[in-house]
């Protein structure tokens, strides 16, 4: 028997319907349609959600609460704050491997409409949003997420032939044959949640480790970062860390809603590489809450950035809280050093002016954009150091870091001595301090 409805991955839906959680709440609301108007998504908000007394625009200035359609910012196609809701690499990959079964590099050639990924992914997104084909019903899509318990006990699971949760299957047993994107699944343990992410095969050295290694040390140097452990599920290493988008309530699980650096800097994937942290120092002194604590945070975490070697530190890895009115920095996360087989390195996102050279001197040059003094710029420099050769060791051993790796991130992506080239004056003593450091570990 045939039917004349195309499969999900050939049909281009026309509109979607889009869904929130509004501040307390564990249900969420539906607050407006995605229409296509000229190739582009304008956004409608629903009459129900405009009448509603704690209602709250999805974000400002992109999408107010009109009664007409509206378009998204000039040169995109789709409003940022929600396409910060679909599916990253990895949920993309996913969902083209579920609906053509497709692998590895045949991944790579396949297109799909925006809003088929928006409603083939799983409901249980970053953020405070998901999409729906209808406005009255809610209907979450991937079941529930795995628990902590089934995650350490999959490989016994497997054995005693006790299926585990689709995602955790994926990411576990069929993540190398995807490709492309590193391995994630969602777990639940209790009163907390968590993205776990998962070592590949293809891993080189071990990058888990690695960024465990570089999240601890982030909270270590007194930044505020997402917290982190470690476990290990089917012989493999996972990094465990925990979601700050996600609030425990009396009656369930509420969420907050966020928006990425790149939406708050009016920028889409293809203008990424113009994103900057001066730029982004700007609209923290324009727009968000505790305006100097948060750029003394900001400009910490660029120092620190370069330190560890995480040259991936683009606009998608910084995200803020929207609350309706004011924007609020996330705690850290994505803090993971990156291979280098040299010694120069470029940060993802400009430091300021056209300056993204990985050097501390190009920090210290934009430190007043933070609200910071030359001096106090030091000082987070000074004590980062100090930081990282405190607790290396100590981190390693906790990780159980093998002498292999300990040997191929110290130096290279911990305090690479190319991210002190150009320091004069005062700033020369980060140098010294950095090679007296580098020199007692090694």
């Amino acid at each position: 028997m045939t039917s004349d409805t195309p499969p999900a991955a050939s049909r281009r839906p026309e509109g979607v319907y889009v869904w929130t959680w509004l501040a307390g709440a564990s249900e969420p609301v539906v607050a407006g349609q995605l229409v296509r108007i000229d190739q582009d998504a304008h956004f409608i908000y629903g009459r129900s959600y405009r009448e509603r007394a704690n209602a709250v625009p999805l974000y400002l200035p992109e999408l107010p609460i009109l009664d007409e359609a509206i378009a998204p910012p000039s040169g995109l196609p789709m409003a940022s704050a929600l396409r910060d809701a679909a599916p990253d690499a990895w949920g993309r990959r996913v969902i083209l491997n579920r609906l053509f079964g497709a692998r590895g590099t045949e991944i790579d050639a396949l297109e799909l409409d925006e809003f088929v990924f928006l409603l083939e992914s799983g409901s249980d997104r970053i953020g405070a949003l998901d999409f729906q084909t209808l406005a009255k019903d809610y209907v979450p899509r991937g079941g529930k997420s795995a628990t902590l318990t089934e995650l350490i006990a999959s490989a016994e699971r497997v054995e005693r032939n006790l299926p585990l949760s689709p995602e955790l299957d994926q990411a576990l047993h069929h993540g190398s044959s995807i490709g492309g994107a590193r391995p994630k699944a969602l777990i639940t343990d209790g009163d907390r949640k968590f993205v776990a992410k998962f070592s590949s095969t293809s891993d080189t050295y071990s990058v888990v480790k690695g960024e465990y290694i570089a999240m601890r040390l982030a909270g270590l140097a007194g930044l505020d970062v997402a917290p982190v452990s470690l476990a290990q599920a089917s012989g493999r290493d996972v990094l465990l860390v925990e979601r700050f988008d996600r609030v425990r309530l009396e009656q369930g699980w509420g969420r907050r809603t966020i928006v990425s650096a790149l939406t708050i800097l009016g920028l889409d994937e293809m203008q990424a590489r113009y994103a900057s942290y001066q730029d982004l120092a700007e609209t923290v002194r324009l727009r968000f809450t505790d305006v100097t604590r948060t750029l003394h945070e900001l400009f910490a975490r660029l120092i620190f950035n370069i330190l560890v070697g995480n040259v991936d530190d683009h606009a998608r890895n910084h995200a803020a809280f929207w609350d309706g009115a004011a924007l609020a920095l996330t705690p850290a996360y994505d803090i993971c050093p990156q291979a280098r087989a040299g010694g120069e390195a470029t940060q993802a996102m400009l430091i300021h002016d056209q300056v993204r050279v990985s050097q501390i001197a190009a920090c210290l040059a934009a430190a007043h954009h933070f609200h910071l003094s030359e001096d106090e710029a030091l000082d987070i420099a000074a004590e980062q150091i100090e930081t990282i050769g405190r607790h290396w060791r100590p981190l390693c051993d906790e990780a159980d870091l093998g002498e292999i790796d300990r040997t191929l991130f110290w130096g290279r992506q911990f305090l690479n001595p190319f991210a002190f080239y150009e320091l004069d004056g005062k700033a020369a003593a980060l140098a010294d301090r950095a090679t007296d450091i580098r020199g007692t570990m090694g």
